[in-house]
């Protein structure tokens, strides 16, 4: 007769696997000595290698109960059900690989190809990082409630970085950026850009489609919220164009409107 740490030994497990198969009721408690311990047989190694053999495998501890009382037929069938899942597992661990592996790229975090590309050519047209971080942000939001309609987006996006006056603007971004403090001139520019830029935009009836773009009117709130996580500095820079925005009769940066000039 065993004790537990030989069947343990015999069966290549150990006493704590044992003693949580008792527990489970997958291994049958013996009979104890005249001494109060466990006493095991031959049998009882032969199950828990059957047990051993069956969690190894990838069986789940609640249905190796089920295989170990199956017919030849129901075992064949368990075995295949539980391969299958074991399958799709292994997909689903691949697919968590895929995205692990994006991660690295750090925008690919949360947005689709076409966006990263549209980020990465602000990088190569000098746009600072700071404000290359605000878009990704703003991109994320955008990407998380109209993910049908990002690749459209960015598409439009990247035409405008073909326009000289957007080309303006980021020129002027990346020099008051790597400015100590930026002049009120390059301010009023980055305002004078701005305008022109919403001026055009009104012509050619783009800023008429702003609420189509947007699921909600709060949406544009939310958005310009993103420009808080730059830091004091950006937010003061931000504020004092749009400032400077409002005395040439435009509000807002995400959403663009004329100001009225009667309810001024």
């Amino acid at each position: 007769m065993l004790t537990i740490g030989q069947l343990a030994a015999y069966a290549g497990v150990t006493t704590r696997a044992v003693r949580h198969y008792h527990h489970i009721g997958l291994l049958p408690e013996p009979e104890r000595d005249v001494s109060g311990y466990r006493s095991y047989a031959g049998p009882d190694v032969v199950r828990l290698i059957r047990i051993r053999t069956l969690a190894e495998a990838g069986v789940p501890l609640a249905r190796v109960q089920e295989l170990l009382a199956a017919d030849d037929d129901a075992f064949a069938a368990a075995v295949a059900e539980i391969d299958r899942r074991l399958r799709e597992e292994i997909k689903e661990l691949q697919e968590h690989r895929r995205r692990i592996a994006k991660l690295a790229a750090g925008d690919s975090l949360a947005l689709p190809p076409s966006a990263t590309a549209y980020l990465d050519r602000m990088r190569a047209l000098g746009t600072p990082e700071v404000m290359v971080d605000l878009e990704r942000d703003a991109w994320i939001l955008i990407a998380a409630q109209m993910p049908e309609r990002i690749d459209e987006f960015m598409a439009d996006k990247e035409s405008q970085l073909d326009d000289p006056l957007m080309r303006q603007f980021l020129r002027l971004i990346g020099e008051i950026a790597a400015a100590e403090e930026p002049r009120e001139d390059q301010l009023a520019q980055v305002a004078d850009v701005l305008v022109e830029m919403a001026e055009a935009a009104a012509v050619n009836g783009a800023l008429d489609q702003q609420d189509e773009a947007l699921p909600d009117s709060s949406f544009a709130e939310l958005l310009e919220t993103v420009a808080l996580s730059a830091g004091p500095r950006m937010v003061r820079i931000r504020d004092r164009i749009l400032q400077l925005m409002a005395e040439r009769g435009w509000s807002g940066l995400v959403k663009m409107e004329r100001i009225d000039r009667a309810d001024a």
